[in-house]
């Protein structure tokens, strides 16, 4: 061996070492502990999407001055396999598509109910509501639900869905 090559290995060894060294100084000098998430975790909530439609409880009601929107709108929803509440009259009037009321154990399915509305619809997330029942106010932009293969499309655009802040899966 020459002495090119052997002091190669030297510097080499030294360096390896040194970053073995730092390494262990790292690990055991870290003042980081256990990783605590940010938010804290008061309410869980079902994130899964429904397999069926039927085990979807929906309510309809009318935010707009439009006579039987509400029933036109829950036969629409009942003939696509979901589980119908009685239809009402919204006390407040919608300015929107519509607005989806839902609690903790209805996340999964208020997203896809969302995309019945090509996402257009506004969600307000409630953490007090002890029920599965998903509110769907229809507003004053309503024209129709979308097809199969349009809430297909929807659902890709808006993805999986997302525990509300507060919240965990």
């Amino acid at each position: 061996m020459t002495d090119t090559r052997v002091r190669a290995y030297r510097i080499l060894s030294a360096l390896a070492g040194l970053a073995a060294v730092s390494a262990v100084v790292a690990v055991v000098h870290d003042t980081q502990g256990v990783a605590v998430a940010s938010e804290s975790c008061s309410v869980q909530v079902n994130l899964r999407f429904p397999d069926r439609p039927a085990q979807v409880r929906l309510r309809v009601f009318n935010g707009t001055r439009t006579t039987g929107l509400a029933e036109r709108v829950s036969q629409d929803f009942k003939n696509r396999g979901f589980a119908m509440q009685s239809p009402g009259k919204s006390k407040t009037r919608v300015d929107e598509v519509a607005v989806i009321e839902y609690g903790p154990k209805s996340v999964g399915a208020a997203q896809w109910i969302r995309a019945f509305f090509l996402g257009q619809a506004e969600p307000r997330f409630s953490a007090s509501r002890t029920t599965d029942v998903v509110d769907v106010k229809i507003g004053t932009r309503y024209r129709q639900l979308a097809t199969q293969t349009e809430v297909n499309q929807s659902l890709a655009q808006l993805g999986e869905p997302a525990p509300p802040p507060g919240t965990c899966a």
